[in-house]
């Protein structure tokens, strides 16, 4: 995965393939055991139920090498999902910070990191659209599904030199951010683009698009 899909498309974040080398990203999707490693290892978006997936491995290193996160910092990452990226950020960063909005996805995502030894991350059931104002600021902010526009709530927890990884768009196709406070000044750059499940909350989609 690593060599075939990350390094070959130009990915050489050095702390970030190491960290994904060894996560094992099968103990992240339900009934794993019976598919190949292939399907959960190919460059694809694997569905783990309740409308969610599990992002594709480029994706989920595109993010997270443009979010940097150092050794020490908090990261704050609304839509924990199944907690593979949670793994990712938390393998790379002093504290994680996770949000999710459905509790049978949040509850798995903490017994799988629990199973992994994994103690810097801390989870909450909620509107991850408003982020976690008491953990604030952070440091960096990766979030996990599309947003309508730049929630202000996130972008008023984002630390001075911050940074936020976040898809923003329509449903069916979103632009991938970067997305900085420099100097109290909000900036934001579009990387690529992408397809992300909505995120739904008070500061993105009122409801599931149709």
């Amino acid at each position: 995965m690593v060599r075939e899909q990350l390094e070959a498309r130009g990915l050489h974040h050095r702390r970030v393939l190491e960290v994904m080398g060894r996560i094992p990203r099968e103990n992240f999707v339900s009934g794993s055991r019976s598919r190949s490693p292939y399907s959960v290892y190919a460059d694809i978006a694997v569905p783990v139920g309740r409308g969610q997936t599990l992002s594709q491995p480029y994706m989920v290193a595109r993010m997270t090498a443009e979010l940097d996160p150092e050794p020490g910092s908090r990261i704050l990452e609304i839509g924990t999902g199944t907690g593979y990226q949670t793994a990712v950020l938390a393998a790379l960063a002093g504290e994680v910070w996770t949000v999710e909005r459905d509790p049978v996805l949040a509850e798995g995502a903490r017994e799988r990191l629990s199973e992994l030894d994994v103690e810097n991350v801390r989870f909450r059931f909620g509107d991850g659209s408003l982020g976690w104002p008491e953990g604030a600021p952070y440091q960096g902010i990766l979030v996990t599904a599309g947003a309508p526009r730049i929630p202000t709530p996130l972008v008023a927890q984002l630390d001075e030199g911050g940074r936020m990884v976040i898809p923003v768009g329509p449903p069916d196709l979103q632009e991938l951010l970067l997305v900085e406070v420099v100097g109290g000044e909000v900036r934001s750059r579009v990387l690529t683009e992408c397809r992300f499940v909505p995120l739904v909350g008070e500061a993105g989609w009122a409801s599931p698009p149709a």
